[in-house]
């Protein structure tokens, strides 16, 4: 039988801190210098898994054991194995929730709502909306995003605002969304329960979205716009493609009432998938028909539509090129790219652990930050620091939340307030950062610098400083042991 116990090691400070360098120096190559946004095709997991290579070797110089490593990385892959099955159930649901017309509809919906006065605070709302329904800032940015980009332009508001609004709201969505990857990472890596850490991270993320949301209002108010948007354009070529009904709103209704009474996410995610394969064939005959290339719509047609929803690419064509991404999903294997991601990162983090290199880092903050707010404040800082350096949200999540992990545990802290920190800085900072992945994804996309875009995404540079006034302030940090009256 193998010994899962992994033993205090006294590893030294330079041989832990040796696999972080490189990891930081490598990634930040590859990055900024070779692939850009498309590092996460492939090259950013090898050199994980490189990196881990050398952290083994450093381990077996100090006298840990193969086995002590692979059992290490075994047990780490192993707690992320429910958040690698939400992923794939989400990847699912975003398929169906397309050729449903689910998102579409949304959509549709959301752009009737808009005012000329309130356009900016309404890029806010609908962004939440379509975030929240797909658990995807990215998802996001490339749909309603380039449309309100769009829209934008045809205003005369400059789009640096407009993406800041965009990517205040996709970032809120993101975080609160149970369909979110970064809050299942988040979540699974400080150990708590997803909807234990949702519901903790309202505590900052709602004064944060509501300070954000006073500031695009007043903003809005100031600025001079055409009385009238519009988005007549957009709303016919969504209704050329798709079936809208208010009806298919029952659909995501029918997911969120679910979440609220606490049925488990896989079990959640893969009723409103099926759910959506089921509205497929019922409203939007004209999507299968388009899918399969069919002449008519069979027991073979509909059944070959959903399951190319639910496991692979699936695209609605259109004439309209700022829809092209709406009307686009990658189904299951679209999330193969962010498990594949994950699991090379759980590999690296169960060799640091094995060879003592995470407790060494964390000992030597903790001789430096004293309490909870010192803490707090510290894993607000390296997580930043990694989103810069590491240039990668997982990463930012991943490594910090391994770090600090077992010192949250010595503080008597509970775990969510690790995974709250790790999301308030590290998720939602990734974006105001040129050379990571989500800044240089989103700046392309949506066609804004991130120069342009970072001072109007209020909601992403407020998150890490609701964090510290909250750790300062002693305000919903909560102990893993309550303390005795």
């Amino acid at each position: 039988m193998p010994n899962n116990t992994i033993p205090k090691r006294n590893l030294p400070l330079w041989k832990a801190l040796f696999p972080m360098i490189l990891l930081i120096v490598l990634l930040f190559f590859n990055v900024v210098f070779v692939f850009g946004d498309d590092a996460l095709s492939g090259s950013n997991q090898f050199i994980l898994l490189f990196v881990a290579a050398i952290a083994a070797i450093i381990g077996i110089t100090e006298k840990v054991s193969y086995s002590e490593i692979i059992d290490q990385v075994k047990k780490q892959i192993s707690i992320t194995s429910e958040a690698l099955l939400i992923l794939l159930m989400v990847g699912a649901l975003t398929g169906t929730w397309l050729s449903s017309g689910v998102i579409p509809t949304m959509v549709y919906y959301g752009l009737e709502l808009l005012n000329a006065k309130i356009f900016l605070v309404a890029c806010v709302f609908i962004s939440i909306i379509v975030s929240l329904a797909t658990g995807s800032s990215w998802t996001t940015s490339a749909t309603i995003g380039v449309a309100l980009i769009g829209i934008s332009k045809t205003l005369g508001i400059p789009i640096g605002m407009t993406a800041g609004a965009i990517l205040s709201g996709a970032y809120f969505g993101d975080k609160l969304s149970p369909l979110s990857d970064t809050t299942n990472l988040a979540a699974s890596i400080a150990g708590t329960d997803l909807y234990t850490h949702i519901k903790y991270m309202l505590w900052t993320t709602i004064p944060s979205i509501v300070i954000s949301i006073l500031f695009f209002i007043i903003l809005g108010l100031t600025l001079e716009t055409p009385e009238s948007i519009t988005s007549n354009a957009f709303e016919a070529d969504i209704k050329s493609a798709f079936n809208v009904s208010g009806w298919l709103l029952l659909v995501p209704l029918f997911v969120f009432f679910l979440i609220v009474k606490k049925v488990p996410a896989i079990v959640s995610l893969l009723a409103g998938s099926l759910l959506g394969g089921i509205v497929t064939c019922i409203a939007q005959p004209q999507v299968i028909l388009q899918v399969t290339q069919a002449t008519s719509i069979n027991l073979v047609s509909a059944y070959q539509t959903v399951l190319t929803a639910l496991t692979n690419d699936i695209t609605i064509p259109t004439e309209n090129p700022l829809l092209q991404d709406l009307f686009s999903a990658g189904g299951m294997q679209g999330m193969l790219g962010t498990i594949w991601l994950i699991i090379c990162a759980m590999v690296l983090g169960g060799t640091l652990q094995a060879i003592g290199a995470l407790s060494t880092l964390s000992s030597a903050i903790l001789k430096i930050a004293k309490g909870a707010t010192g803490l707090i404040a510290s894993t607000t800082g390296i997580t930043i620091l990694t989103n810069v350096t590491a240039s990668d949200q997982y990463l930012s999540i991943v490594v910090p939340g391994k770090m600090f992990k077992n010192a949250y545990k010595d503080q008597k802290l509970a775990p969510e307030n690790l995974s709250r920190t790790l999301e308030d800085s590290g998720t939602v900072t990734s974006a105001l950062i040129p050379w990571n992945t989500c800044g240089a994804f989103h700046s392309k996309t949506l066609g804004v610098d991130v120069a342009d875009y970072a001072f109007f995404a209020i909601f992403n540079w407020l998150s890490p400083f609701m964090t510290l006034i909250f750790a300062v302030f002693k305000i919903k940090i909560r102990q893993l042991i309550a303390p005795k009256s």
